[in-house]
C-alpha cells in the first residue's frame, strides 16, 4: 500500500500565467502580496465578484467551479500549491465566471492588478512567457474537448487520474471522491464508478473510500488511448 497521500493533486497539466513569469517577478509579486488562510470548505471567490487581481496557492489545495440553484458545488479543475487562477478575469476587466472553494486547509496570496501591471510595466519580455502559458492553456481545452468528443469513458478517467498523478513514477494515493472525479470530466457518478472498477480489474489502481491509490502512475497513458 502507498504511503504517499497526495492531497494537493491538480486537474491540469498546462503551466499556470503565474507559473510562466520568471522566478524572480514571481518572488517579488508574492512579497508584495498578502497571504490568507482558509479553512477546509471555505469560499475564497464567487462568480460576479469584482476581478482586481489573481489568487497563488502557497499551500493547500482549491477547487474551482459552479454553485448550483441548490447549493450543490461542481468543480471543474482541482489546483495546488504553485497554482494561480482568476488572471483572465482580471485581463478582460469581467467579473468573476467561477466561484472557488478549499478543498483542504489552505494558505493563498492575493496579488493585486496593479502590483501586477507594475511589474509587467518593468519587464515586457514577461509577456511573451504569458502569452506561451496562455496557448497551453488553450490547446488543453481543445484536447479535452476533443477527448469528450471522441474518448470513452475508462479512457478519460484514466487521462484525469494521469493529470492528478502529476507525472509521478511509482505507487500512490489520490484524496479524491468519485463524484469530485466525475465532476471535473462532466460525467456520471455510475459512469465514473464502472470505469474504475474496470481499471482496478486491470491492475491500474485500487479504489478506497474518498481515495484511489494509483498503482503504475506513469503508465495510466496507455490506459487513456483505450
Amino acid at each position: 500500500m502507498s504511503n504517499n497521500l497526495h492531497l494537493n493533486a491538480r486537474s491540469t497539466s498546462a503551466p499556470m500565467l503565474f507559473s510562466a513569469l520568471p522566478e524572480d517577478l514571481q518572488a517579488s509579486l508574492l512579497m508584495a502580496s498578502p497571504s490568507r488562510k482558509y479553512g477546509k470548505e471555505q469560499l475564497l471567490q464567487q462568480r460576479g465578484d469584482h476581478a482586481d487581481g489573481f489568487w497563488v496557492i502557497a499551500k493547500g489545495s482549491v477547487a474551482v467551479g459552479f454553485f448550483h440553484a441548490d447549493g450543490e458545488f461542481r468543480a471543474v479543475a482541482l489546483l495546488g500549491p504553485g497554482d494561480s487562477w482568476g488572471e483572465l478575469a482580471m485581463f478582460a476587466g469581467r467579473p468573476r465566471v467561477v466561484d472557488a472553494i478549499a478543498r483542504t486547509g489552505s494558505v493563498v496570496h492575493f496579488v493585486r492588478a496593479a502590483a501586477f501591471e507594475t511589474i509587467l510595466a518593468e519587464r515586457p519580455a514577461a509577456m511573451r512567457t504569458l502569452l506561451g502559458a496562455l496557448s497551453a492553456q488553450l490547446q488543453e481545452t481543445l484536447d479535452v474537448m476533443a477527448g469528450i468528443r471522441s474518448g470513452s469513458a475508462k479512457g478519460r478517467v484514466a487521462g484525469m487520474l494521469g493529470a492528478l498523478s502529476g507525472g509521478q513514477m511509482g505507487s500512490m494515493t489520490i484524496t479524491i471522491s468519485q463524484q469530485e472525479l466525475a465532476e471535473l470530466l462532466g460525467l456520471t457518478r455510475a459512469t465514473v464508478s464502472a470505469a474504475l472498477r474496470d481499471l482496478e480489474h486491470a491492475g491500474w489502481l485500487k479504489r478506497g473510500y474518498g481515495k484511489i491509490e494509483l498503482v503504475h502512475p506513469d503508465e495510466l497513458e496507455l490506459a487513456a488511448l483505450s
